[in-house]
């Protein structure tokens, strides 16, 4: 590459939209999906329906969290069977534009899912949604269509989740499905494919990636089917990986600011040593065809994930598919774990610092905030951990006992939880954290809240709500 080339694009990496101001929530979970605000300005710590509410808005249902730039606030939803992409006015919440994203068939999904999973991602010049293999979509601010990509379709009966990311003048995108499992970079300008790398024992997850800076040069790192891996952003080049975490992942990991990757992620159970291939030939090949179909199998958590795992959908598992599936279950556990950087190749055994292996969230990602490592398992079991030495600070149940899809945030000092059933929880931000205060929001909620310009951005599945702190 020339010389000439690689300082015009080092330049155009660096630079910084205007729009994009230090108070914006760019994508899910806001800056580099850590979910925590830098914002100086105070938080209320209480919060609820009739507590510092400064607007609250109908809007249409979606899981998609809010994301914020601009002064405007982006999301996503599914609208009398309309896939749309909604622009509002972070100041009221008025709504400011709308566009439909066309579709040949709505993608089936999780009994708790949605067709609008996704969250946007936005530069402060150009918002970007995806629907599945309805596509990939580029908008102005002002909601002007740019361009837009069809994807798919996926093979994958909970449909794509995963959002997309900003890194420079490249959009990320993660696809782990149950084949043609992929990580791919595209021109955030014109959607064209800058790189593509296969991930071929990659199952269905729904984490999203985030950059991890080392050395100077930056990494993709995504989490799935038991291993972290990370990736080289300029052309996909894996670089290192960690075996050891669960089957199916729908945690995003977080980058610390001392430099180490935090991970914490259970999904899909762990499993006994299952028998190998041959164990089963011998003995349960009733055909003798050389395949186990799914009545030949013992009861076991393969036979009951069969069509899952047969992936050439031949009603049989022939040698690959089953040792691929059961080198899996071998690998899988729920676990929370500190990587050092720094790593190139397998570095399950030199660069893990230190892991822990209780209470793991399932759905939510985990948060670092002020050197603690927060997660909350469903039921509202809420762990810290001290981030340098893994040590728990304090495991307790929150008020809120429900299920937690939506992640933890973080800013001025506290911690806001939201459970699928929409109670709230408040604590502080500290290791031998205390609750400070409790919502009911009476309906459900998916979505992870955003902070910006010392607002909270709260979605349920019928509202839009805007806190603050009243002037």
């Amino acid at each position: 590459m020339p010389v000439a080339y690689r300082l015009v694009a080092l330049v155009a990496s660096l630079i910084v939209t205007p729009h994009l101001l230090a108070d914006s929530w760019p994508q899910f979970r806001g800056p580099n999906a850590a979910g925590v605000s830098r914002e100086e300005q105070p938080l209320p710590v209480e919060i609820g329906p009739e507590k510092n509410v400064v607007w609250k808005i109908a809007l249409a249902k979606g899981h998609s969290s809010p994301v914020v730039a601009a002064g405007r606030v982006f999301v996503t939803a599914l609208d009398d069977k309309q896939l749309v992409t909604i622009g509002l006015d972070a100041k009221d919440g008025r709504e400011l534009w709308r566009r439909v994203a066309p579709y040949d068939k709505l993608e089936s999904v999780h009994s708790v899912g949605s067709p609008a999973t996704s969250s946007v991602a936005t530069d402060g010049d150009r918002v970007y949604s995806f629907f599945g293999s309805s596509g990939l979509y580029c908008y102005s601010l002002d909601g002007e269509q740019i361009w837009s990509r069809r994807l798919g379709p996926f093979n994958n009966q909970f449909g794509a989740m995963s959002s997309p990311v900003l890194a420079g003048d490249k959009l990320l995108m993660i696809q782990d499905h149950d084949t043609g499992s992929h990580l791919e970079a595209r021109d955030k300008l014109s959607g064209e494919v800058l790189w593509r790398v296969e991930r071929p024992n990659m199952r269905r997850n729904y984490s999203t990636p985030v950059i991890w800076e080392v050395d100077g040069r930056r990494q993709v790192v995504v989490s799935g089917t038991a291993h972290v891996m990370g990736y080289d952003l300029e052309n996909g080049e894996l670089l290192w990986q960690v075996a050891g975490i669960c089957r199916v992942v729908s945690n995003t990991p977080v980058v610390g600011e001392d430099g180490r990757l935090y991970v914490a992620a259970t999904g899909g159970g762990e499993t006994p040593p299952q028998p190998s291939f041959d164990e089963l030939l011998a003995g349960k090949d009733a055909n003798k065809n050389g395949a186990l179909e799914a009545g030949e199998l013992p009861s076991s958590p393969i036979k009951g994930f069969f069509v899952q795992f047969d992936r050439d959908a031949n009603g049989s598992l022939d040698r690959e598919e089953y040792e691929t599936i059961r080198e899996i279950f071998s690998l899988s556990r729920s676990v929370a774990l500190a990587i050092r950087p720094g790593g190139r190749g397998d570095v399950t055994d030199t660069h893990v610092e230190w892991d822990y292996d209780r209470s793991i969230c399932r759905n939510s990602s985990p948060l670092l905030a002020g050197g603690v490592l927060f997660f909350v398992k469903d039921g509202g079991i809420l762990t810290s951990l001290d981030a340098k030495t893994g040590e728990v600070g304090r495991q307790a149940r929150l008020s809120g006992t429900g299920k937690y899809f939506s992640s933890p945030i973080s800013g001025d000092g506290k911690v806001y939880l939201l459970s699928d059933r929409g109670e709230l929880s408040v604590v502080s931000a500290e290791l031998d954290w205390k609750q400070l205060a409790e919502a009911d929001f009476g309906e459900d909620a998916y979505a992870t809240p955003a902070i910006s310009d010392g607002k909270i951005y709260l979605r349920t599945v019928e509202s839009m709500y805007c806190f603050g702190i009243a002037e």
